[in-house]
């Protein structure tokens, strides 16, 4: 491929290897000759092994578990392309971490999601592609464009080969943050919305106070943007069942399940979680109830269009 002089190349970190290789095959290209290891004291050593001058490149990289050393991998893979007079680095962050802490929400509060933002952008990046941010306004702490996907059109389409009739399906948001996410996901269905306002004491704890609309005796489908430990989810379906929801299944893009939220998911009332691989489930995730949708169709098509400077609106706009 080169379009308008100059040729495309797609490197990865360690973060989501697969990912990377199986966008890199829906584009037809094998990933860029490089290393990315360790020194024996643990500091990242990576070299780029081919010629990248004028090249416009792409770095696939989640910033996940472990998220230091992956960010830290996506800084130095993007300043040695820098360095070697790549001509354009796209910095492609399927799942972006340090989004949670995008605001001062008490005193003395970091705000580490525009610390990161600026952290990529120093490093050399000149475009970020992204999906579902976990705050829309984390577009605004990027001081060069970026690009958000959007997995809920992946997971919509699966939702509705599986169920097929939805006359007894409702949507439901887990927390009041999730409504917008939860009421354009019911839009696509076509099908209510029903709210669960619950209060968080703190970090990773929640408790589940109101529900509100019509759950009993309906198919629940319970709608976020990432399940980390997988109490809010899990206390989410144990409150639909007791007021007579007929079954409970939940889907996200983002399956980060760190701590227990396997072991709660297995023994919770959810009959299916869908999610997406912008991060890598591990061997020791994948139990029966968990679905993993791939995200590399989408991501190949988004590389090629930015590639080619072709407009993507069709692909991160919610229809």
């Amino acid at each position: 491929m080169n379009f308008h002089g100059k040729d495309i190349k797609i490197f990865a970190g360690n973060s989501n290897r697969s990912l990377a290789e199986e966008i890199a095959a829906k584009i037809g290209l094998p990933l860029g000759a490089s290393n990315v290891g360790r020194f024996s004291d643990g500091e990242i050593a990576i070299s780029i092994n081919e010629v990248v001058r004028g090249s416009d490149t792409f770095i696939i990289q989640s910033t996940c578990t472990p998220v230091n050393d992956n960010l830290m991998e996506l800084l130095i893979l993007i300043d040695a392309l820098r360095r070697a007079s790549a001509g354009r680095i796209t910095a492609v962050i399927p799942y972006f971490g340090y989004a949670r802490q995008d605001r001062k929400a008490k005193a003395r509060d970091p705000i580490s999601a525009k610390l990161t933002a600026n952290l990529i952008t120093t490093a050399g990046a000149d475009r970020v592609l992204t999906m579902d941010l976990h705050a829309t306004q984390l577009q605004g702490f990027f001081d060069i464009p970026l690009d958000q996907l959007f997995g809920t059109q992946l997971i919509a389409q699966y939702i509705l080969d599986k169920f097929g009739n939805l006359d007894d399906v409702v949507v439901v948001s887990p927390d009041v943050g999730s409504v917008s996410r939860s009421r354009k996901f019911a839009e696509k269905l076509e099908v209510p919305l029903a709210i669960i306002d619950k209060r968080r004491p703190r970090a990773n704890v929640c408790e589940i106070m109101n529900i509100i609309g019509d759950v009993r005796d309906k198919r629940c489908l319970l709608v976020d943007d990432l399940i980390d430990t997988a109490g809010t989810v899990v206390s989410a379906a144990n409150a639909l069942m007791d007021i007579g929801a007929k079954e409970v299944n939940a889907c996200c893009t983002h399956g980060v399940l760190s701590g227990p939220a396997i072991e709660r998911i297995r023994n919770s009332p959810i009959r299916e979680l869908v999610t997406l691989n912008t991060i890598p489930v591990t061997k020791e995730k994948k139990i029966d109830k968990i679905t993993v949708l791939s995200v590399a169709e989408i991501f190949a098509e988004a590389i090629e269009r930015i590639y080619g400077d072709i407009s993507i609106s069709t692909l991160f706009t919610q229809q």
